[in-house]
């Protein structure tokens, strides 16, 4: 594999991944933003399986004050089904929990731990937002900062999506993961073991489906497209690597899948 395809896949995990902060600690929160805790953090149900070891993380160091997974059912359920049951007792019916659940069954089982709420209805980025809002607002619980967990391919697009529809929280993104691939024999492989990873042509697809997505155009997500996110700017650097994957991977860009739009 060329050394430039594997830059370019680099770029756009880079791209996509953000984190605001160099680890889950509360001295980052105080250095950074200058608070104690943050009032809420919220794991993702598309999120791999190490965004649950990311979330036991966080409550051992009493990083917030109130802890929310949201997830129902959509495109990387099936997947993260398949790795928790490797974990949880077989007895435990996985194929009728949705991601949420799943996720707080993982915390239990492993870590002895679990989320103060569950949101279970959400199918997308979209209403992953949306219905975490009208969770926080029922049960009336500051948001004033707000930490986000999400797969490293939509954590970019989970924070524009956030930002369309709150303006006034500080919003602090920790993607699940840093992924970085590097070639090996003529195959690309991770550079490190990543707890329940995406096989790599999955994780290139999901990678290249954002950079579209996240494009302010007609044809993007954006305010001058289809108005589901907040701006966002991509570096020309990022824009030409996706065209250079494009060449080497034509096939790879992951289209949404109608069955998981929005209801409402």
């Amino acid at each position: 594999m060329k050394t430039t395809t594997v830059q370019n896949i680099n770029t756009l995990s880079a791209f996509c991944g953000k984190r605001d902060l160099n680890a889950l600690e509360t001295a980052n929160l105080k250095q950074k933003y200058g608070i104690e805790q943050a009032d809420v953090l919220v794991l993702f149900g598309g999120s791999i399986l190490a965004g649950g070891d990311l979330l036991a993380q966080a409550i051992k160091n009493n990083l917030a004050k109130k802890y929310i997974i949201v997830g129902g059912y959509g495109h990387t359920t099936d997947g993260l089904r398949k790795e928790i049951q490797k974990h949880l007792s077989d007895s435990l019916p996985v194929n009728r929990l949705s991601e949420a659940e799943l996720f707080n069954e993982y915390l239990k089982s492993t870590y002895g731990l679990q989320a103060d709420y569950l949101e279970t209805k959400s199918t997308n980025c979209g209403n992953n937002i949306t219905y975490l809002l009208e969770l926080i607002k029922k049960e009336t619980i500051p948001h004033q900062s707000i930490i986000l967990i999400q797969d490293a391919a939509m954590q970019l697009r989970m924070d524009a999506t956030f930002k369309k529809f709150d303006t006034h929280s500080i919003v602090i993104n920790y993607a699940a993961y840093q992924a970085q691939v590097k070639s090996r024999n003529l195959q690309l492989e991770y550079t490190q073991e990543i707890s329940g990873m995406w096989p790599i042509e999955r994780y290139i697809s999901l990678l290249m489906g954002e950079i579209p997505r996240l494009a302010d155009d007609e044809n993007g997500y954006g305010p001058n497209g289809k108005n589901y996110l907040a701006h966002v700017e991509v570096p020309k650097e990022v824009t030409y690597a996706f065209l250079a994957l494009q060449q080497v991977f034509p096939d790879a860009v992951r289209v949404a899948n109608p069955a998981y739009s929005s209801k409402q």
